[in-house]
């Protein structure tokens, strides 16, 4: 289908696009790649009287080290973030996960900041910025605020962050010498996965000193599975110990039931995930 027609504005600031956001109101969608939003717009779920876009906002695209964290702009495109040598370096995870994002097509044209603004809990970058205790900094008619990853996922399709701000960035504590693994499950190609997990670990002399574990689509927003990690740290890297973290992945979590799987598959599913997952960031 052919979407309704709107009026297009591509500022090249983000003081011009918080601007045009403030004039336009709710009359107005912000648009990035467009990976989300077009298909909408064709099937005419929504009819927006503006597009703004912020495609031409060099300042929101790209990696940079900040020293003990490194932020990636809201604008860079998936392919850019899973090929960076920063993210690789110092934020593995995040490397991993992006790179089955969809397919090549989608890679080239999605945003970071937009899949994650988008906030869709079968996304694939929630779980791993959530796990790397990522901060949003979202840019307002105020200024600039940080959110922590704990507090940016509200609900379902639903961010911290208003209708007068944009994401336009992602800050990621450096996660150096951290190895990592994402691990999903989908019934055709490319498609969104039933569930997934992420996993990244540090290991130093076969003891497993740090874990961090991250769900999703196995809620309304993603999710850590907490008691997994707390079941790894201190703990020798073993088959055994896995198995026995891995067994509490779902704890806590509310899956949804679709035509994918219903909840309890999902719960059985996430379990067997989060053991493939850790033990090949273990190099298995």
């Amino acid at each position: 289908m052919i979407p309704a027609s709107f009026d297009y504005v591509a500022p090249t600031t983000v003081e011009e696009a918080l601007a045009a956001l403030a004039q336009y109101g709710d009359e107005a969608k912000i648009i990035a790649g467009g990976q989300s939003l077009l298909p909408v717009l064709r099937m005419r779920l929504n009819a927006p009287e503006w597009v703004i876009d912020l495609g031409r906002i060099d300042s929101l695209k790209g990696v940079r080290d900040e020293g003990d964290s490194i932020l990636i702009g809201a604008m860079t495109r998936h392919c850019d973030v899973a090929t960076d040598p920063l993210v690789a370096e110092h934020a593995a995870l995040v490397a991993r996960a992006t790179a089955t994002v969809a397919d090549e097509q989608v890679r080239h044209r999605g945003t970071f900041g937009g899949a994650l603004a988008h906030a869709d809990p079968a996304g694939d970058l929630g779980a791993p910025a959530l796990a790397l205790d990522a901060e949003f900094v979202i840019a307002g008619p105020g200024g600039e605020r940080v959110v922590p990853g704990s507090e940016f996922f509200q609900g379902l399709f639903e961010t911290a962050v208003s209708e007068d701000e944009l994401l336009v960035g992602v800050r990621i504590p450096k996660h150096t010498g951290w190895t990592a693994h994402y691990e999903k499950f989908v019934r055709v190609a490319h498609q969104w996965p039933i569930c997934a997990v992420g996993a990244t670990l540090k290991v130093s002399g076969g003891v497993i000193e740090g874990a961090a574990i991250g769900l999703t689509n196995m809620g309304a927003t993603p999710l850590r599975a907490a008691g997994v990690e707390q079941a790894l740290v201190g703990q020798q890297a073993t088959e055994e110990v896995v198995r026995n973290a891995a067994a509490l992945a779902a704890d806590g979590a509310e899956p949804p039931s679709d035509l994918n799987g219903d909840a309890d598959y999902r719960r059985h599913l996430v379990t067997v995930l989060t053991r493939r997952a850790i033990t090949k960031a273990l190099g298995g």
